[in-house]
């Protein structure tokens, strides 16, 4: 990976992340789009893991939380989610990325949630009410989902045309 083009994902991912840390509607944040996008386009899949995840702990460490494993292991199958599109960055395929990663965490997450105790019993009658009280939530994810996702990878597609020494070296073969 060329050294423009790291900095450049990584200064997007960071302004991203930044976004978390501003006010906000409820779960509309940047960390499924970081996470996928980080999965799409770095080259190195330790960086992959290692940009988004890092982002989610930093921006937690400034608000004063930690997310919960069930949180960050939904992040990183989204990184994961990321990698198949690594080769398929058309706007439908990132499209329906970005709803099956809001689908993944909304799920794993709030299964967490309830597997805690903490706040559900933990019976069939408490995991239906944690997934039906997170509704509400799941709403603004998934807005938040597909415009953060349409600004990181429409962003970078355009940084790329606008200035080709960003865009991939071209694979013989």
């Amino acid at each position: 990976m060329s050294k423009p083009r790291f900095v450049a994902l990584v200064i997007l991912i960071l302004a991203a992340t930044a976004a978390r840390l501003i006010p906000h509607p409820p779960d509309f944040t940047p960390i499924t789009a970081i996470a996928l996008f980080g999965g799409a386009y770095f080259s190195k899949k330790w960086l992959s893991f290692f940009v988004p995840l890092s982002s989610l702990f930093l921006s937690d460490l400034v608000m004063g939380h930690f997310a919960g494993p069930y949180v960050y292991g939904s992040f990183a199958l989204i990184v994961c989610i990321g990698f198949l599109l690594r080769r398929r960055r058309k706007p439908l395929a990132i499209g329906f990325a970005a709803l099956a990663s809001s689908i993944l965490f909304f799920v794993l997450a709030n299964f967490g949630v309830w597997l805690s105790g903490l706040l559900y019993p933990r019976t069939m009658a408490g995991l239906a009410a944690c997934y039906i009280a997170a509704i509400p939530f799941f709403r603004n994810m998934m807005l938040g989902d597909a415009f953060y996702t349409a600004v990181l990878f429409g962003g970078f597609a355009f940084a790329e045309w606008f200035w080709p020494a960003l865009a991939e070296p071209a694979t013989v073969g």
